[in-house]
């Protein structure tokens, strides 16, 4: 028997999904997944601390490419940090994952516990986004605002990306959506 293969990682990932989605999330178990992917349930523990982190695996490279958008950014105004901080955060969502990002969010709209935990993460992600935008000096009201607005442009844009039949990259759907939170915060007539 092979002591290791290439790719342990990825399998998993998709051996998950592909469970998750022929008998729900609370339907598999850690056993079915890695015997789907031909690995052992050590070897699934060696990557995964359960299976919720199979969709959740990333956290902090996540909030570390929007906070290090935050730093990295020129001077600007709370929003422009923001946009700075979306528009580096985007090579976390290469066009590749889209298909693994779509399969990932049916899961995750299936299940409660799941849809609490995906607010958690985007509640950590706008409270990491504070911190970076207070460490550059903005105060601590405009700072909520700005990062909780990041999170709420990221969530429809992401959105947008992943349903079925669309094409424009993360980037473009981020910049579009910003776009449409200004016009609505100047009070310009939507439509």
């Amino acid at each position: 028997m092979v002591r290791w293969q290439p790719g342990a990682r990825e399998r998993l990932q998709a051996a998950a999904l592909e469970r998750f989605a022929a008998q729900g999330f609370e339907g598999t178990t850690v056993a079915e997944i890695a015997a789907t992917a031909g690995l052992t349930e050590r070897t699934f523990f060696r990557y995964f601390a359960d299976k919720r982190e199979v969709l959740f695996a990333g956290q902090d490279e996540f909030e570390r490419l929007f906070v290090d958008g935050i730093a990295r950014a020129p001077d600007a105004d709370p929003m422009g940090l923001v946009a700075a901080a979306l528009e580096g955060a985007t090579t976390f969502f290469a066009e590749e994952r889209r298909p693994w990002s779509r399969a990932r969010q049916v899961v995750i709209d299936a299940d409660p516990g799941l849809q609490e935990r995906e607010l958690l993460k985007l509640s950590g992600l706008a409270a990491a986004m504070t911190r970076g935008l207070r460490h550059r000096g903005v105060d601590p009201i405009p700072a909520a605002l700005a990062a909780e607005s990041g999170v709420a442009v990221f969530r429809v844009a992401f959105g947008t990306w992943i349903a079925e039949g669309e094409e424009r990259s993360l980037i473009d759907i981020q910049r579009a959506v910003l776009a449409e939170l200004r016009t609505v915060v100047d009070g310009q007539p939507v439509g």
